[in-house]
């Protein structure tokens, strides 16, 4: 039997190799959910379409989304827990920035 069938249907699994979960709904804050058959109390309410921890993390963990690294979390972050900027910080480089040095200069 598969650990994610026990999984509230609210949450959505993209690949099987993603430690977060996408909302599926809006979830309020200390409602319980069930995580690979564990009952989770959330801490805040996570907006349709947003992250959820499918498992704890700790600080620099890679966070997995589609199966691909999307960034790192910043913090230690609890199962259950919305993984949002708060949290999670991008691996993705810039191509470029506005505060790189380098003037545009309109001619």
């Amino acid at each position: 039997m598969d650990a994610f069938q026990d999984t509230d249907a609210r949450l959505i699994l993209l690949s099987p190799e993603d430690n977060c979960l996408i909302a599926g709904a809006r979830l309020g804050a200390g409602e319980e959910v069930m995580i690979e058959g564990e009952l989770v109390t959330l801490s805040k309410s996570i907006d349709l379409a947003h992250k959820v921890a499918r498992i704890a993390l700790k600080a620099d963990d890679k966070v997995l989304r589609y199966g691909a690294v999307i960034g790192h979390v910043t913090v230690d972050v609890a199962k259950g827990e919305h993984l949002h900027t708060h949290n999670l910080a991008s691996d993705y480089l810039p191509t470029y920035t506005h505060d790189d040095g380098h003037e545009f200069v309109h001619r």
